[in-house]
C-alpha cells in the first residue's frame, strides 16, 4: 500500500498492474448545504490516512437510459451514486518518485448534465503505463447545480454565474498544480484533453480568466472554443428550471439551498424540453471571468503559447441518431427546414454536400445528408475554426480526423462521436459492450497504440508527431496538415475540403447543438 503526503493530508492507493492507484481524492471541500451554486473551495485537511482505493460518489445527474451503442459506458442504475459532495479525483502513476513525468488531465463528457471520471472507460491504466504518464480524471458539477446562472434572475441574492462547473475543473487543476510532483507528475507539463462536453470544457478553459497558468497543452476531443451561451440565454434557462421546480425567483436563499437535488435534476430536463435545447446547460459568458465566446478570446491571444490538438471523428452525428428520441426520417423538404432552423442558406449546404459525397460514392438520402451535415456543424467546423485562428496567431495547433468504424449493430454508424475514447485511453475491449462499440482484434489494437502514441507525444512536448505519423504539421490553411486515425493511420491534407470551403460562404450556428 502506497501512501502520499498531499498538502491536506495523506492519502494511501492500490498498486494495480505495476502502478499505483488512488481513486476518490477530495480536491474541494464537498459544494453542499451554503456551498451549493459557490465557487469551490480547497478540502480541509484531514488526520490520519485517507483510503483512496474505490471511486467516490458522481455528481448528481439524469439516470441515463436509451443510450444506445454507448449504454456499456454509462451507469444507468447508479441513481445511489449520485451526490452533491462529488468533487473528487483520481489518479494512475508509474512512481511515486522525482521523475517529473507528463500529466493529462481528463474532463469527462456528458452534455454537462451527466458523466463521472470515475468510469472504466476513462481508466488511465493502459495510458500511463504506455507513455510513464501521470493520468488523472476528475469530477466537476454537472446541469443545474454547476451550470445555471442564477445571478440574473435573483438579483445578485445568488451569485451563481452558471460557471461554478467550470470553476470546479479549475479547482481541481490547482490540485495538480499544488500536488501532482509528490505523485510523479511535472507540474509544468499539464495537457488538459476532454471529449464532447470535456471538449468544450477544454475549449473554454483556453479562455477561462481563472485557468490562467494551470496547463501547458491542450487536447479538445469532439469540441473546441465555439460553446457557451449568452447572460440572457442563461438567464432564460434560469427560470425555465425555477418554472419548473416550483420556486419563485423572489424566494428566499434559504429556499434555494433546500431544493432536492433530484426535483434540480428533473427540472432541468423539463426546462430543456421546454426550450427545445438540446444541451441547455454550458458555460455562461459573464462578462468578466468569460468574457466572450471562446474562439473570440483565443483569437485575441489568450490561448498563445498553448499548443493545442483538435479533432472530431468523421460522422459524429450517427450516434445519437442511433440513441432513443433522436429517430427522424427525413424527406428533402424536412432536411432544408431542419437545417434552415440552424444556417441562412441550407440549399447552398445540401448541394454542396450532395456534390462531393456523390464523387466519392457515398449515400446522399436526406438522412445521410442530416447526419453528415450536423457531424460538421456542430463538431468538425468548431475544431477547423480554432485550428484556423490559432494558426493566424503564428501558434501551433495539430488537426486530427478519426474515420476508424465502429461495428456496432450492423455497422452503420460510421466513425460516431466517442468513437475515440476507447482507443485514446486503450479502454476499446474492456468489456463486452465497449468491444461491439469500439471494436477488437489486431487492427483495433494497432490503431489504439498509434493514438496514444500520439496523445502522449503531445503531452510530453507539445508535437504529436510519432513514426507513424512523421508528415503532421501544425495546422495551416495553404495545407490543413491532418492526421487521420483509422485503417490506415496517416496523414492527408484539407480531408472533406469541399464540405468545409461551403461554411465560409453561408452564416450558421457552429458549435451549437
Amino acid at each position: 500500500m502506497a501512501i502520499v503526503e498531499t498538502q491536506y493530508g495523506r492519502v494511501s492507493g492500490v498498486e494495480q498492474e505495476g502502478l499505483q492507484v488512488f481513486r476518490g481524492i477530495p480536491f474541494a471541500a464537498p459544494p453542499v448545504g451554503e456551498r451549493r451554486w459557490a465557487a469551490p473551495v480547497a478540502p480541509e485537511p484531514w488526520t490520519g490516512v485517507l483510503e483512496t482505493a474505490d471511486w467516490q460518489g458522481q455528481s448528481w445527474q439524469p439516470i441515463m437510459e436509451g443510450m444506445g451503442p454507448l449504454g456499456f459506458a454509462f451507469n444507468a442504475g447508479a441513481a445511489a451514486n449520485r451526490n452533491e459532495d462529488c468533487l473528487y479525483l483520481n489518479v494512475w502513476t508509474p512512481g511515486l518518485d522525482t521523475r517529473k513525468r507528463p500529466v493529462l488531465v481528463w474532463i469527462h463528457g456528458g452534455g454537462f448534465s451527466g458523466g463521472t471520471g470515475g468510469t472504466p472507460m476513462y481508466d488511465g491504466t493502459v495510458l500511463a503505463e504506455r507513455g510513464d504518464a501521470v493520468v488523472v480524471t476528475i469530477n466537476y458539477r454537472l446541469g443545474a447545480l454547476g451550470f445555471l446562472n442564477l445571478n440574473e434572475v435573483t438579483g445578485g441574492r445568488i451569485s451563481a454565474t452558471g460557471n461554478e462547473g467550470l470553476l470546479d475543473q479549475v479547482q481541481a487543476l490547482t490540485w495538480v498544480r499544488d500536488n501532482i510532483d509528490r505523485f510523479g507528475g511535472d507540474p509544468h507539463r499539464v495537457t488538459i484533453f476532454g471529449e464532447s462536453a470535456g471538449g468544450m470544457s477544454v475549449g473554454a478553459l483556453l479562455a477561462f480568466a481563472p485557468a490562467g497558468g494551470l496547463f501547458h497543452r491542450a487536447v479538445p476531443q469532439s469540441g473546441a472554443c465555439s460553446t457557451a451561451q449568452s447572460t440572457s440565454r442563461a438567464a432564460e434557462v434560469a427560470e425555465a428550471v425555477l418554472d419548473s421546480v416550483g420556486i419563485s425567483t423572489n424566494a428566499g436563499v434559504e429556499e434555494f439551498l433546500a431544493l432536492d437535488p433530484d426535483k434540480l435534476t428533473t427540472a432541468g430536463q423539463a426546462a430543456g424540453a421546454a426550450l427545445g435545447g438540446a444541451m441547455i446547460f454550458q458555460p455562461c459568458i459573464d462578462g468578466t471571468e468569460l468574457a466572450d465566446v471562446p474562439l473570440e478570446n483565443v483569437a485575441n491571444g489568450c490561448a498563445d503559447g498553448i499548443p493545442v490538438m483538435v479533432g472530431a471523428t468523421r460522422d459524429e452525428w450517427r450516434l445519437f441518431t442511433s440513441m432513443q428520441g433522436f429517430e427522424v426520417s427525413f424527406d428533402d423538404a424536412m432536411l432544408e427546414g431542419a437545417l434552415g432552423m440552424k444556417m441562412d442558406d441550407p440549399a447552398k449546404v445540401i448541394a454542396a454536400y450532395k456534390d462531393a459525397r456523390t464523387a466519392r460514392g457515398q449515400a446522399v438520402e436526406p438522412n445521410d445528408l442530416y447526419a453528415a451535415i450536423e457531424t460538421d456543424r456542430i463538431f468538425r467546423m468548431p475544431a477547423i475554426h480554432l485550428a484556423e485562428t490559432l494558426s493566424a496567431r503564428g501558434q501551433d495547433a495539430y488537426q486530427y480526423l478519426f474515420t476508424w468504424d465502429s461495428p456496432w449493430g450492423d455497422g452503420n454508424l460510421g466513425s460516431p462521436h466517442a468513437i475515440d475514447i476507447g482507443f485514446v485511453f486503450g479502454t476499446h475491449d474492456f468489456s463486452e459492450g465497449s468491444g461491439e462499440f469500439f471494436g477488437t482484434g489486431q487492427e483495433a489494437n494497432t490503431l489504439a497504440e498509434h493514438v496514444q502514441d500520439a496523445w502522449l507525444a503531445f503531452a510530453s512536448s507539445g508535437d504529436p508527431k510519432t513514426d507513424a505519423l512523421g508528415g503532421w504539421q501544425p495546422y495551416a490553411q495553404e495545407t490543413r496538415s491532418t492526421a487521420m486515425f483509422g485503417a490506415p493511420v496517416e496523414v492527408e491534407n484539407d480531408p472533406f475540403g469541399p464540405e468545409r470551403a461551403v461554411w465560409g460562404e453561408v452564416n450558421a450556428q457552429v458549435g451549437s447543438l
